[in-house]
């Protein structure tokens, strides 16, 4: 009996696919945004906020480690670089950076720890629930969770980056406005995610 030459089955595009590694580039990159976030809150700390380089330089920073998060997304897609370990550590990432700008901008007194804790809870707590639940299927982003990362990535950004040295102290109501409109944003997307968690867990007991 002659068995099917396996170059012949690779060439025909049947061979089995392998599993993705983990230690892959977009995996890769989401280390590097976690390990980024120590980094971001000394130069921001170091001068005690103050409108240095070193402040300038944090702002940038952040900026650009959380512009990744789309980057390792898209590049994971693109090439097929999927994984589990991408998938835990990619929100971990983002709680991480995003609550080191969030803490640090209270310990300077320039942000209310209120608006830190009620942000760090729900994106903390969805995100623990998230994982609770991925047995019984994830319940996609909505574009109000999308608008709302991208609405707090913006607020942090304009409140690290000393605009008013430039432009005028008319930028810290600018900041403000930005900043509540990502908390209500935050707040309305998470009561939104548990509400849809909700109603698929009644219907799939129904």
């Amino acid at each position: 009996m002659a068995f099917p030459d396996a170059s012949a089955a690779d060439a025909a595009g049947n061979a089995p696919e392998r599993a993705t590694s983990n230690w892959n580039i977009p995996n890769l990159i989401t280390v590097v945004r976690i390990l980024l976030a120590p980094l971001f809150m000394w130069m921001l700390l170091a001068d005690n906020g103050a409108d240095t380089w070193l402040r300038w330089a944090a702002g940038v920073l952040f900026i650009l480690a959380i512009a990744t998060d789309g980057v390792d997304g898209a590049i994971a897609r693109r090439r097929n670089l999927v994984t589990e370990l991408g998938k835990l550590l990619d929100p971990i990432a983002d709680k991480v950076l995003t609550g080191a700008a969030l803490i640090s901008l209270s310990i300077l007194g320039e942000l209310p720890w209120w608006v830190t804790v009620l942000i760090l809870v729900r994106e903390i707590g969805i995100t623990v629930f998230r994982f609770v639940k991925i047995s019984d299927g994830v319940i996609p982003a909505s574009h109000g969770g999308k608008l709302k990362t991208t609405m707090q990535g913006v607020a942090i950004s304009f409140a690290l980056m000393p605009f008013w040295i430039v432009f005028g102290t008319w930028v810290y109501w600018l900041d403000g406005v930005l900043m509540t409109i990502a908390v209500i944003l935050t707040v309305v997307t998470g009561l939104e995610y548990l509400w849809q968690a909700w109603r698929r867990n009644r219907a799939s007991h129904g």
